[in-house]
């Protein structure tokens, strides 16, 4: 049930209608049951960055809604807003802020961050300021907002996600006093970087200082800002009790709610619609793998993928690569076709791949492994290490086959030419071995479209599934296999052993594996994660009143 003492719920996100990362799926899936609970009272705030020649897709804008507000709005010079609708289930409120004009001010604001927040942007670089811009905007928006609406705004929540929007949070803080605000951290900037560096978060978590480790590694400014936003805020959540954790050591607050990450099941496709849909995945990606391979993949090719951030450590894409290449040492009962869906810094398509697929040609092509170009070849990780293992080679006619697919599946991509959920469906497996995972969505959209997964321990879900069932394929449809900091190989083949039972399974075990798969996804369906953001914002009001 919905807390009938908040009348309004403002989120604020630099991935409101701007598909980045995993927030845009937290939020894009959350929408609907929030918009059921809460109708109209719930309005996303996000940045206008886009353009007539590069228009954002999932928003239209509406001359309409909170029209009046859009006349009399009193917002800093310089502050341009659109009101509409996210095109995504439920179609809830949206305002894009456009936010340039924020940069002229920024020395003085960064001075009076410090004076009252302690927040040190001194060592600033890269997207702080354009974070600390819109965050700023956003504020202004809701303060607007909140003016514009007077008694009728009652208990106002003005929620803001990740260290991106943590100068959101403390403009409205100081601004707003009478809004109770919300922060979700769903990653520490601090525990990813120290992950990404290479160093062993796990082991030695509890001798972590994070204001140390801020210095130690360049992270001040983005670090000092996240942390203060957690201790200003009236609840701070994050996604799961790993990273709550992590939080409490490197933020020095323990998270009052975990706020796990729940699914929308409008997404997939049901009855004969999912068989079709099905079909036609496996079809387009074993056509795309015979123009480039030379090679007949039929129907019966097992196909698995893995996609996500293109963080190769952290999400356990070395892992893969390795688990691909022991595949191909020790055999497999059927031909592989393993794809690595990460987008990189990615050119166009290959043009003799596209001709090969426009000519309906079967004739391996030189280097064999990638879709499209990359702008970084002789630098990304994963390109080098599929050479390394020679999956790139002319004489590769292995157990295994990879292909490396660098570019964001949006159904525009120049080869596949359909999106990431329309080619999930179509595959027999999906693998994410994460090292560092405070969530993990890539693994709960692969069982709630009936595919088998594989994750680990140290992931958000992975957590989640081995507190909560039998860590089986029949039983749940996903292995969550343990990760430590130092057993990388027993990973390896703990995963690769795994993999081999699936292939083996025949037609009814496997029905009933993706079977077991769904029923796992409808337990992390947002109708039943809501209730821990109705504890959040209860835990916001009663903090706020204090």
């Amino acid at each position: 049930m919905p807390n009938e003492d908040i009348n309004y719920i403002f989120e604020a996100s630099w991935e409101v209608c701007n598909k980045v990362g995993g927030i845009y799926t937290v939020l894009s899936t959350k929408a609907k049951t929030l918009q059921k609970l809460h109708k109209d009272q719930v309005i996303f705030i996000g940045p206008d960055v886009w353009t007539e020649e590069r228009p954002a897709l999932d928003f239209k804008e509406s001359k309409t809604i909170l029209k009046k507000w859009r006349e009399t709005a009193l917002l800093p010079e310089g502050l341009a807003v659109r009101v509409g609708r996210w095109e995504i289930p439920g179609r809830p409120i949206a305002v894009l802020v456009k936010f340039d004009a924020m940069y002229a001010s920024k020395d003085s604001f960064y001075g009076w961050m410090w004076d009252k927040y302690g927040v040190d942007s001194l060592h600033a670089y890269g997207d702080y300021d354009e974070a600390c811009a819109f965050g700023r905007a956003a504020a202004a928006v809701i303060e607007s907002l909140v003016e514009y609406l007077g008694a009728k705004a009652g208990n106002v929540v003005a929620h803001f996600d990740e260290w991106t929007l943590g100068a959101g949070l403390l403009t409205v803080k100081a601004r707003v006093p009478e809004a109770m605000t919300v922060f979700t951290t769903h990653a520490t900037c601090i525990g990813r970087s120290i992950c990404g560096n290479g160093k062993p978060l796990y082991d030695y978590l509890k001798g972590y200082n994070g204001d140390q480790m801020a210095a130690e590694l360049n992270m001040q400014s983005k670090h000092s800002l996240e942390k203060a936003a957690a201790h200003a805020a009236d609840c701070f959540t994050t996604v799961s009790d790993v990273t709550a954790m992590e939080c409490e050591q490197l933020l020095e607050r323990k998270p009052d709610v975990v706020t796990p990450n729940g699914f929308e099941p409008g997404f997939v496709p049901q009855g004969k619609k999912y068989d079709k849909a099905r079909k036609a995945a496996r079809a387009k990606m074993i056509e795309v793998a015979n123009a480039l391979t030379g090679r007949n993949f039929t129907d019966d090719t097992f196909i698995m993928a893995t996609s996500g951030r293109c963080e190769y450590h952290n999400k356990g894409i070395d892992v893969y690569c390795d688990v691909l290449a022991r595949l191909n040492e020790t055999g497999t009962p059927k031909p592989v076709l393993a794809f690595v869906m990460v987008p990189a810094w990615v050119g166009a398509p290959r043009t003799d791949l596209v001709a090969s697929l426009t000519e309906g040609l079967n004739t391996r092509l030189a280097d064999a492994v990638i879709t499209h170009n990359l702008n970084n070849y002789n630098e990304d990780p994963i390109n080098m290490r599929l050479h390394q293992l020679g999956f790139a080679s002319a004489e590769a006619h292995g157990a295994v086959t990879a292909i490396y697919v660098p570019c964001y599946l949006n159904g525009h991509d120049g080869v596949f030419n359909m999106s990431y959920y329309d080619l999930l469906i179509g595959m027999d497996a999906t693998v994410f071995p994460s090292y560092y995972e405070p969530w993990g969505y890539t693994p709960l959209e692969s069982v709630a479209f009936g595919v088998p997964t594989v994750t680990t321990s140290l992931s958000g879900f992975g957590q989640w599934i081995r507190t909560t069932t039998e860590n089986t394929f029949a039983d749940c449809g996903v292995v969550a296999v343990m990760r430590t900091d130092s057993n990388y190989d027993e990973v390896v083949r703990n995963i690769s052993d795994d993999l081999l039972k699936l292939m083996s399974a025949d037609s009814n075990q496997r029905a009933m594996i993706s079977k077991a798969a769904m029923a796992t996804a409808e337990q992390a369906d947002w109708s039943n994660f809501i209730k821990y953001y109705d504890e959040a914002y209860d835990i916001a009001l009663k903090n706020h009143k204090k």
